[in-house]
Order: structure tokens, then C-alpha cells, then sequence
């Protein structure tokens, strides 16, 4: 078929026949002080928005858990299957819609961000008026929906804006305004449940939390650029910086990146053993990562705090693992080392999950909740980075995305049905469980890096040694592709 006849199938291929070009026919000069100011503006005007829309993201997926003491399971009499079938049908339709990653490429950005921001938050506002089970079942149903939109979308949408040695830090950003909600829900549960409103405090919860993303929706219209080139807040001299960072990146400037698919490339993810290692520490790390925050405060209360403590109490362990994904995902950016940063973030988690799992005393346990969660918090935003870094087109890094959360995701399946109310107050059988997984997400660390050496070598052998700087912090300008597949392209281990 023509090219004209095929608009949503192209821009990767036009990319490619571009590729070593740009207007001149070569990439712009400019100074590594240029490009780290204009690489700091769009940290600052693009990182603080989907930081902000993402910790409202995780607030309204996880608040279920806070609404649960606070008094929604009294008023709708659920019992513990009932409410982990809360739980399961946000993930159920969270792999479902893991296709709508792709909607960031076909279509402009602003407007994927702006109807699916308005659509999570106005159901989760709904959840509010919810007047039954079944009712709160449906909405959720929708929320998982939406919410599997954005989060995956916008971390394929970083790979956009960012180098590979930069793009690590970026996860790290956006993946900790999860531990950053958790650590807010907390707070924001504790000062509802501890006052005396006429609506039910669980209800108020659901209030609070969803109205702020409605009107949300309206910046992430106006403020979310459609690619680097088109955004507001950058001069022409920075936009030219940032043409020649897409030329040093994918070899074609920046806005024929959108619009289009490779369709060949979306089946070669499948048979690539690279995604499928990561997808499988991403289905590790997500049995962990999605029951933490959601039974935290019931595994506090049960420790034999009461309900508002427990709400109180777990804010300071969600805070240490924003501080630890931050810190791990800038070592991994600066090393070019993840499969070693993984290995240990994933041993400190499973090492707070055996203490938790082994030990009775209170003072104890509460500290190994610092260590799972600043292990399971971190692990999974060097997943993401580890998973962009290693896929050589476009295309293919928005279906590695899709991949390792098409089996990641179902880790919550598992997570979220291990911690029933009849084996309180210790979990032995979930905090094993997760322990188990976290340590077979190390050793997949450590088995992934040792196939991208072989891989790195093989490479060296066809092409000879590469000439981009890689691991340097800006590589040569005049070196163009390095991240789409040719003889400048290594693996990142």
C-alpha cells in the first residue's frame, strides 16, 4: 500500500529513511551546558506535570485501600474476597487496555492526555456516590481502563524527550509519585478519618482525591507538547538544540516520530528474549509493588496500631522509597549499570520481606517496612528505563512497554490475594510470597545482564568498536542513530 494510504503505519519507516539527516544534512553544534539547560527546562515543565498527574493517578487506584478502614467495608458489609475483587478488576482491565499505550504515537499527545486525565478522574469522583458493590465494581472496571492509558503511556512518551542516559532518572521522577501518593494518602486519611463529617469519610475520600484530576484534564491539554520541537516553553535556539538531540537519538527530528507504527516491529518484541526477561521482573516486581500500598495500613493496624495510626504510620516508609527511586534510578543513568542497581534494589526488598515474614516484634517489622518498600518502589522504574534503553526503534519500545505490562500486570492478580484478613497479623504466606518474588527479580537482573555482554560483544565483532561516546554523559554530535538498531547501537547493561 502507498504511504499516503497508510498514515497510522509510516512514521517509523519515514523516520528510518531520514536517518543521519537533518535539514543541512548534518547534526546542529552546540555545547554541552546548552543542552543540559535545555534538558533541565523540560525536566521542569514537563516531569512536574506528569509527576503531579501521576501521584493523582496512583491516589485514586490506591485509595481503595485507605476507603476500606475508613469505613467502606462497615457500610457495604464486604468481606475479604470482596474486597480484593475491588482490587483485581482495576488490574483485570489494566492489561485489557494496555494497547492504548500506542495512542501517544498515532495520535498528538495533548490529546491523549487530556481525555484519558478527565475520564479516570471524573470515575473516580463518581466512586464517591457509589451506593453498592456492584456499583463500586463497575467503576473501577472503567478506572483500570483509563488509568492503564497514561501511566505506561507516558513513560513510552519519555523516550520522546529523553537520551538513553537520561531517560533512567525520568522513570525514577515519575515511578516515585507513586511512594510520594502513597506517603500523601497516608497523611490525607488521617485527617479525614480522624474528623466528624456528615458525608462517610471514605466517601469524602474518594471526593477529595478525584476532583483535582478533573480539573487537570485542562493543563495537561495546554501545557503536554505533542513532540520536544513543538513545545511552548522552548526559544528557536533551544528547539534546534533539541533537533539535534532527536537526530543524535533516532536520526530524524523530533515530529516525525508521531503518527505512526511500524508493524513489523510490534511482532519482532515478541520473540526478543531482552523483553520477555524484563517482563517477567516486571511481573515480579508488581506482585510486590501493587499489594504494598493498598494493604499497608490494614498490616500496620493489625500490628496493633489503631486504624488512624496506621493510616499515619504509613507515610514515612512510601516517603523512603520516593527518596530511593530517585536515588537509584540517577546512579543507574550515571553507571549505565542496571542490571547491578536492579539486583540490589530487589535484594533490599526481599531482605524486608523475609524480616517481616520471620520476625514478631513490632519495632523490628516496621523497619523492615522501610526496606520493602524503598526495594519494591525502586525496582520497578529501572524495569522501565532497563526496558526502553534496549529496544531499537520507536516502535518497539512502545511495544516492550506493552509487553512487560501485558505480563507485569498480572502480578497484582497475585499481589493483591495473598494478605487475607484470616492470616493477620503477620502474613507469613503473602510477605514469603513476595520475598520469593523479589529475589527471583534479582537473578533475572543478574541472568539479563550477562546476555546483553554476550549480545555487546557479538555486536563489536560485526561493527567494530562504536564511536558514540556510549555511557558518556553527551556523545559526539555528529554521531547520529545511537538508539534505533545500526552499528552505533549498544545494549545498556
Amino acid at each position: 500500500m502507498s504511504e499516503k494510504a497508510n498514515p497510522i503505519f509510516d512514521a517509523d519507516d519515514k523516520a528510518a529513511a531520514k536517518s543521519g539527516e537533518s535539514q543541512d544534512g548534518t547534526t546542529a553544534k552546540h555545547t554541552p551546558a546548552q543542552e543540559a539547560r535545555v534538558v533541565s527546562k523540560i525536566d521542569l515543565n514537563l516531569m512536574t506535570l506528569f509527576f503531579a498527574l501521576y501521584m493523582l493517578a496512583f491516589l485514586d487506584r490506591g485509595n481503595i485501600g485507605n476507603a476500606r478502614i475508613a469505613g467502606l467495608e462497615e457500610d457495604f458489609k464486604l468481606d475479604s474476597s470482596d474486597y480484593q475483587w475491588l482490587v483485581n478488576i482495576f488490574y483485570i482491565t489494566y492489561v485489557l487496555a494496555e494497547f492504548g499505550v500506542l495512542l501517544w504515537k498515532v495520535f498528538p499527545p495533548h490529546i491523549v492526555g487530556a481525555v484519558v486525565v478527565f475520564s479516570w478522574g471524573l470515575i473516580a469522583t463518581v466512586q464517591s456516590g457509589a451506593q453498592n458493590w456492584s456499583g463500586l465494581m463497575a467503576l473501577r472496571f472503567f478506572l483500570g481502563i483509563f488509568e492503564a492509558c497514561y501511566g505506561p503511556g507516558i513513560i513510552y512518551l519519555l523516550s520522546f524527550f529523553y537520551l538513553r542516559h537520561e531517560i533512567g532518572f525520568r522513570c525514577g521522577i515519575f515511578a516515585s509519585a507513586a511512594p510520594l501518593a502513597s506517603t500523601f494518602a497516608g497523611a490525607l486519611a488521617y485527617g479525614i478519618t480522624s474528623g466528624h463529617s456528615r458525608l462517610a469519610n471514605w466517601r469524602l475520600l474518594f471526593l477529595v482525591e478525584g476532583i483535582p484530576t478533573i480539573l487537570m484534564a485542562a493543563v495537561a491539554y495546554f501545557f503536554i507538547p505533542d513532540s520536544p520541537e513543538k513545545a511552548r516553553f522552548l526559544n528557536a535556539e533551544e528547539k534546534e538544540i533539541v533537533r539535534s538531540r532527536a537526530m543524535r537519538q533516532v536520526g530524524t527530528d523530533a515530529n516525525a516520530r508521531i503518527g505512526g507504527i511500524r508493524v513489523k516491529d510490534l511482532g519482532a518484541v515478541l520473540v526478543d528474549p531482552k523483553a520477555w526477561m524484563c517482563a517477567l521482573m516486571y511481573f515480579a516486581g508488581n506482585v510486590t509493588y501493587s499489594s504494598l500500598p493498598v494493604f499497608l495500613p490494614t498490616i500496620l493496624k493489625d500490628m496493633g496500631y489503631t486504624a488512624i495510626n496506621a493510616q499515619g504510620l504509613s507515610a514515612p516508609p512510601s516517603f523512603a522509597a520516593f527518596l530511593f527511586a530517585l536515588i537509584t534510578t540517577w546512579i543507574a543513568d550515571k553507571s549505565q549499570q542496571r542490571c547491578f542497581v536492579l539486583f540490589v534494589t530487589s535484594a533490599i526488598g526481599g531482605a524486608g520481606y523475609i524480616i517481616l515474614a520471620t520476625v514478631e516484634k513490632v519495632g523490628v517489622r516496621y523497619f523492615a517496612t522501610f526496606l520493602a518498600s524503598a526495594g519494591v518502589f525502586s525496582t520497578i522504574p529501572n524495569i522501565l528505563a532497563l526496558t526502553l534503553n534496549n529496544q531499537g526503534s520507536d516502535t518497539r519500545r512502545g511495544m516492550s512497554i506493552i509487553l512487560i505490562n501485558l505480563v507485569g500486570q498480572t502480578g497484582p492478580f497475585l499481589g493483591t490475594n495473598i494478605f487475607p484478613t484470616n492470616q493477620g497479623p503477620r502474613y507469613i504466606k503473602g510477605m514469603s510470597i513476595c520475598a520469593a518474588f523479589m529475589f527471583f527479580s534479582a537473578t533475572l537482573a543478574l541472568a539479563q545482564r550477562y546476555l546483553l555482554v554476550w549480545e555487546n560483544k557479538r555486536l563489536d565483532r560485526k561493527f567494530g568498536s562504536p564511536n558514540n561516546g556510549e555511557g558518556a554523559e553527551f556523545a559526539e554530535p555528529e554521531t547520529v542513530a545511537q538508539e534505533n538498531y545500526g552499528p552505533n547501537f549498544r545494549y545498556v547493561l
